[in-house]
């Protein structure tokens, strides 16, 4: 679960309800009860587009700022002056006020410099690390590869190309990881306690790896006392989320051209309320970390069964958001689940409880098998899918979803002897608006066909998604 998307899910939530021209406005269109003859198809969205990091394709000011970047960053390497010195970080420390009255022996001036001597002595020591690296990208530039510029770009982007601003973000991170020894996170074991509250899973349309964050999660009171329960829970629960951070950064290329960033989809149903002070704590936590420290890893967030106290909770969130994070930001109404992660998520990597034909440690289909077939059923029209079945002693399964449902809906199998009878595997029936999809399967005994019968009654076009294959022996 990323406390840093559930943070931001508040404030986005005004975004989209203001930005009528997204694709996301269906939402607040259902919202203020206009006609569903208005309402738009879900689109990728145009309010944020990844740009290219290939050098060639940068406006000449980006060029300019990448460059300046890169000379700061080389120098500073070079002249060690990356990371805070033990000596600045103990003069960070506030001297005592001297007490009132009280004199202040000068210290001998052969002490004096005996000391001064001995406050350099840290700088001295201290080898310079050309072979700094950032997420496996080198960062000396003189030394750096195309993900030097990937990994500098992230940082340039996130404060709008201003040089200084990206720099000091850069070395922040820098400095942060090394505090919070970021670099062997992924070593650690922080428990399965939040398995479920967050994991990686599937690919979208565009190759981004895809983490689902499931807030409901958290609803339950023993594992929520659990985990935000004391201020030491609350740290381990970030230091759990970074980690999984990490795991998701590995499963990408820093190259040009190639995938950088990851798609987020954050589930809110039953998701803790507001009046949850202890997730307050540590969303206002992970906001800035997330964001100051992961920049440009996310290319979209969409969040899903948003409840309406969202509306209200996004004006705590304003203040620690930016204008480019809230633009990747979609918010679905409850049923528009599927309809909208659709387009941009391919349904077989859909998990099956939105709607989606990917279910949990299920084998059956894969890859190779090929992908899902669509079909359009128009209004009050009938639509008749025929799986042909030659053989005496196949297995076949199959999956089949239909957008929306309600709809009535058969299986049978038809024999190729027409002296033979049609043998009903599944009935007819009406399926509900919130049914998932239908798998089932079926061995031949005889030549014939297997027929699949979806009928659309209603005065509206419907979407049928489907696959099939032969069943493998044991």
């Amino acid at each position: 679960m990323t406390v840093e998307v559930k943070a931001e899910s508040a404030q986005v939530v005004e975004e989209v309800v203001v930005s009528t021209q997204e694709e996301v406005v269906e939402t607040e269109v259902e919202a203020k009860k206009v006609d569903e003859k208005n309402l738009k198809v879900v689109e990728k969205s145009s309010s944020f587009k990844e740009e290219s990091n290939f050098l060639s394709d940068l406006k000449d000011h980006e060029k300019k700022a990448l460059d300046q970047l890169k000379s700061k960053l080389e120098e500073a390497i070079l002249g060690n002056n990356l990371f805070k010195k033990e000596v600045d970080l103990a003069k960070e420390e506030a001297p005592k006020p001297p007490i009132e009255g009280e004199v202040k022996e000068e210290p001998k001036t052969e002490e004096k410099s005996q000391e001064k001597t001995e406050e350099k002595v840290p700088d001295l020591c201290v080898e310079v690390d050309e072979d700094i690296s950032l997420w496996g990208a080198p960062l000396l530039p003189s030394k750096g590869t195309e993900s030097t510029n990937v990994v500098l770009l992230k940082f340039l982007r996130a404060r709008e190309f201003k040089v200084n601003e990206a720099f000091e973000m850069l070395k922040k991170t820098l400095q942060w990881r090394k505090e919070m020894k970021i670099d062997s996170i992924l070593d650690e074991d922080l428990g399965t306690d939040l398995a479920l509250a967050a994991y990686m899973s599937g690919i979208d349309r565009e190759g981004h790896p895809i983490c689902y964050n499931i807030f409901g999660v958290l609803d339950n009171e023993e594992l929520y006392k659990k985990t935000f329960g004391t201020e030491e829970k609350r740290g381990q629960f970030l230091r759990w989320r970074f980690q999984l951070m990490e795991k998701g950064i590995q499963k990408l290329d820093l190259k040009p051209g190639c995938v950088n960033s990851l798609l987020q989809v954050n589930d809110l149903k039953n998701s803790p309320g507001p009046s949850k002070k202890e997730v307050r704590v540590a969303i206002k936590q992970a906001v800035g970390v997330l964001q100051d420290n992961y920049p440009e890893f996310v290319a979209r967030n969409i969040f899903i069964n948003v409840p309406f106290w969202y509306y209200a909770f996004h004006a705590l969130l304003s203040p620690f958001l930016t204008q480019r994070t809230k633009s990747k930001f979609v918010v679905v109404h409850p049923n528009k689940v599927t309809e909208t992660l659709i387009q941009y998520i391919p349904i077989e990597e859909i998990p099956i409880q939105y709607g989606g034909l990917k279910r949990e440690n299920d084998f059956e289909f894969s890859a190779e098998d090929g992908g899902v077939s669509e079909l359009v059923i128009k209004a009050g029209s009938t639509a008749v899918f025929e799986i042909p079945a030659p053989q005496v002693g196949t297995t076949f399964i199959w999956d089949l979803s239909v957008l929306g449902w309600d709809v009535n809906y058969k299986e049978e199998f038809v024999p190729s002897d027409e002296c033979s009878y049609t043998i009903i595997i599944q009935k007819g029936k009406k399926v509900g608006s919130n049914e998932g999809p239908i798998r089932n399967t079926f061995m031949t005994n005889e030549p014939g066909k297997i027929v699949l019968t979806v009928e659309n009654s209603w005065s509206k076009k419907k979407k049928v998604f489907y696959r099939y294959k032969v069943k493998k022996s044991c």
